[in-house]
């Protein structure tokens, strides 16, 4: 990135202004991050990507709404009104036309929302994003997670879970790894996250359905140790959605980006060469 400069930008949208790092010039390329987490997850690919793009890209590393640097979330919202919200952004950019977008986790599940309409998006990496509804259990040990992460935000038990979900064992016992998702969860209040966490999380629905009506070539990206999104479910949701492949990154969990860099930049880069 040394012949590249990086500036923040704020973008208003309906769930708030939206906090944005943009580096490089050219293709716009949107990377919205997973849950808890912010852009800075993106950082260890970001290089690579431009290291390896055979055509100048601008890349516009968005925190979502409630997380990151972005404004408080203040209402309870939902993941398509997310998805309007990044339209939002994507005016508020001057998007010259339809963009890449990267997403992770919950930026996945915004992007599969976009990518019904390719006059937003020309392609579409969903990055550990399930197409189902988190399980009954699951949501009920979230939901008991919630009030303690309202008042006492994420420390103790609620800390421990949510590094649990995102990172594998040695990940987390990685200091640099560990310390951008930390660093993560101290910048939002404990309010906006607990309202996101309620959003994006505990009420997000099944859009198995919704795979089909996809536009745009698109490119899923499960790990081999997230249990509610395995290789093999990534595969069922790639074969129902049209100009779909999925493919599988060892040694990771959730935050992919952060955990394999280089296995998915070069995944990344390998399908925006075949558009």
């Amino acid at each position: 990135m040394d012949t590249f400069t990086e500036h923040a930008e704020r973008v208003a949208t309906r769930l708030g202004s939206l906090h944005a790092r943009v580096i490089g010039t050219g293709r716009m390329t949107v990377l919205w991050s997973s849950m808890f987490v912010d852009s800075h997850t993106w950082d260890r690919v970001i290089p690579l990507l431009m290291q390896g793009a055979t055509t100048p890209r601008r890349y516009v590393l968005i925190d979502p709404p409630g997380l990151g640097l972005s404004e408080p979330l203040r209402r309870r919202s939902s993941i398509a009104e997310a998805a309007d919200a990044a339209r939002d952004a994507l005016d508020a950019l001057d998007a010259p036309g339809p963009v890449d977008w990267v997403g992770n986790a919950f930026g996945g599940h915004v992007g599969l929302n976009l990518a019904t309409d390719p006059a937003v998006l020309r392609s579409l990496v969903a990055i550990s994003s399930p197409t189902e509804p988190i399980a009954p259990d699951l949501r009920r040990k979230i939901g008991l997670l919630k009030p303690i992460l309202r008042i006492a935000g994420p420390v103790g038990p609620v800390r421990d879970a949510i590094v649990g979900a995102m990172l594998t064992e040695a990940s987390a016992s990685t200091p640099d790894i560990l310390g951008v998702v930390i660093d993560s969860l101290q910048r939002p209040t404990r309010e906006s996250m607990g309202t996101a966490l309620r959003s994006f999380i505990i009420d997000r629905t099944d859009v198995t359905e919704r795979l089909a009506d996809i536009r745009v070539p698109s490119l899923f990206v499960a790990s081999d140790d997230r249990g509610d999104w395995s290789p093999a479910d990534a595969q069922r949701a790639a074969a129902l959605a049209p100009n779909a492949t999925a493919v599988t990154m060892a040694g990771s969990r959730t935050l992919i980006p952060l955990e394999q860099p280089e296995a998915l930049a070069e995944r990344i880069l390998a399908f925006w060469a075949s558009l």
